[in-house]
């Protein structure tokens, strides 16, 4: 028998491994080599789904050369439509389907099928109703504010500013009046601003003329995290009282830059420490911290009204009525703007004394 020649080394399938040995296509009964899971022949990586790699023929995301988002020729999702049926997308404002099915589908549209609500019938959560806020009137444009708070704004968005700076115009309007809704005004504009401080401070100081007096302290306390402020102490020694913790009240007004407050925060502050004393059952204290105070001082500010006001108030709580008396009524005398009950106080304690 003829011996047979054996195959030139370029003339082997596998770059110069003959057929019929061992790992060569032969061994595994002849069938072609699977190029699934091996290296492209120029190098590429593994293509694990046996299909055309990218840039060699095929389109990027693509497997066996058809998309597995495209049915047809039309884009379509791969999850059929609400009402459809075989996986078929149902026809649109009940016209006849392009590729010649029947309106709906292949069956009529019924009362019951399934149907998107439209957004403005949606009832809107707790937390969209906060974003949307109160409406604003329309005279409202947001200018209104201090020169200092729009500077600060005009690091936002230009559509974005004017929707926070009229929210915090229409909250600083009514405060006084109605400080819940001007309180709902203040948490839309955080709800867009949350990292001003000026939208915290402004949030803060509504909740506080809400009462609601946790939110105020968290909303104050990062105004002054963000900007270091410390005017928002009273506001915040208040707070603590308010929620029923005097001693943290009193670390706060003993705080150092107390000191360098203008006249009217150092005399708030005075009043915050005066009621947390009294608080605690220590009314002598509370009456020495307010004597230390400018009692006596000629202005008429308003500042000055309180301070006298909370005087003579305590006064009557330690039993000293004459001396109370005294002080409504010079209390009386400096409220030109009637931001007290002095005059109402003083008649009552007349009364009382005979």
């Amino acid at each position: 028998m003829a011996e047979q020649s054996r195959p030139r080394r370029s003339e082997s399938p596998r770059g110069g491994r003959p057929e019929g040995r061992s790992g060569g296509p032969a061994a595994r009964g002849g069938k072609p080599e699977s190029r699934v899971g091996k290296p492209d022949s120029r190098g590429g990586k593994p293509d694990p789904r046996g299909a055309t790699p990218e840039g060699r023929g095929g389109k990027p995301g693509e497997r066996g050369g058809k998309s597995e988002f495209r049915t047809g020729g039309k884009f379509e999702s791969r999850d059929s439509k609400p009402g459809s049926r075989d996986g078929k997308p149902a026809g649109r404002g009940g016209k006849p389907d392009s590729r010649g099915g029947k309106p709906g589908g292949d069956r009529p549209g019924r009362k019951d099928d399934w149907k998107r609500p439209r957004e403005d019938s949606m009832p809107r959560s707790e937390q969209q109703a906060r974003y949307d806020g109160p409406e604003i009137p329309e005279e409202i444009t947001g200018k209104e504010l201090d020169r200092s708070v729009i500077a600060q704004l005009r690091t936002l968005p230009e559509k974005l500013g004017l929707r926070v700076a009229r929210h915090l115009a229409a909250a600083g309007m009514i405060i006084d009046e109605d400080p819940k809704t001007a309180y709902e005004h203040t948490l839309a504009a955080r709800a867009r601003a949350a990292r001003l401080a000026v939208v915290r401070e402004a949030c803060g100081e509504a909740a506080y003329a809400a009462g609601e007096y946790a939110e105020a302290l968290s909303e104050l306390r990062a105004a002054k995290r963000m900007n270091g402020a410390t005017s928002y102490l009273p506001i915040m020694a208040d707070c603590e009282r308010a929620l029923g913790r005097p001693e943290r009240a009193l670390t706060l007004a003993k705080s150092p830059s107390v000191a360098n407050f203008e006249p009217e925060a150092k005399a708030e502050m005075t009043i915050v420490e005066a009621g947390a004393r009294r608080d605690m059952g220590e009314i002598d204290a509370a009456l020495r911290t307010l004597e230390f105070a400018p009692l006596t001082s000629r202005s008429r500010a308003s500042w000055v009204v309180r301070l006298r006001y909370a005087y003579a108030d305590t006064l009557e709580a330690a039993g000293r009525l004459e001396e109370a008396l005294t002080w409504f009524h010079r209390t009386e005398g400096v409220d030109g703007d009637e931001i007290t009950d002095a005059g109402a106080r003083a008649a009552a304690l007349e009364k009382k004394i005979g």
